[in-house]
């Protein structure tokens, strides 16, 4: 219990000691000082849980991992608008004319009625798969080998082809 108690006092101790710094070092890199303090907590966090407190190379090793985890987030963010752009731009090229867009929704319309057409298992089987999950993980959640699942899918899309042709015909 007092070995518990020691490292909680050094470990409270070496984040009095370097707060500030690690703090800085990752505001230098970041300059924004709400970033700045996640990365310090996060560095904290992943020291305490890692290390102990007493270990000699601790300021190093907190102020080392304040300036990777800084520039990682930088990295980050870049890339999150690279994609984030990039999606912009695809979305602006899919806006569709006002014609367009009612054609697409109707389009969608007698699909999922065509789906609450079909038998549960078929309708699922395709709606999982569409979602992106692999043939095994279908294959799990419907309760089939995973073999079964590329003929079940097959049949699944022929009969929603069916559907939708007999719902549109209506």
């Amino acid at each position: 219990m007092s070995t518990a108690r020691s490292d909680e006092a050094a470990f409270e101790s070496l984040f009095k000691a370097e707060y500030a710094r690690v703090v800085g070092i990752a505001n230098r890199v970041l300059a924004d000082p709400h970033e700045a303090e996640d990365v310090a907590q996060d560095v904290f966090v992943d020291f305490h849980r890692l290390h102990s407190a007493t270990a000699q190379y601790a300021p190093a090793w907190l102020h080392r991992a304040a300036a990777h985890a800084s520039l990682n987030r930088l990295r980050g963010a870049r890339r999150r608008q690279k994609r984030e752009v990039a999606q912009a731009l695809e979305e602006g090229e899919r806006i569709l004319d006002p014609q367009k867009q009612l054609e697409v929704s109707e389009d969608r319309r007698h699909v999922r009625e065509a789906l609450a057409r079909m038998a549960p298992k078929p309708a699922a089987a395709l709606a999982m798969r569409a979602s992106g999950l692999s043939y095994t993980e279908v294959a799990q959640a419907l309760g089939v080998g995973t073999g079964q699942v590329g003929t079940l899918l097959r049949r699944a899309e022929a009969t929603l082809r069916k559907e939708v042709t007999r719902g549109t015909s209506n």
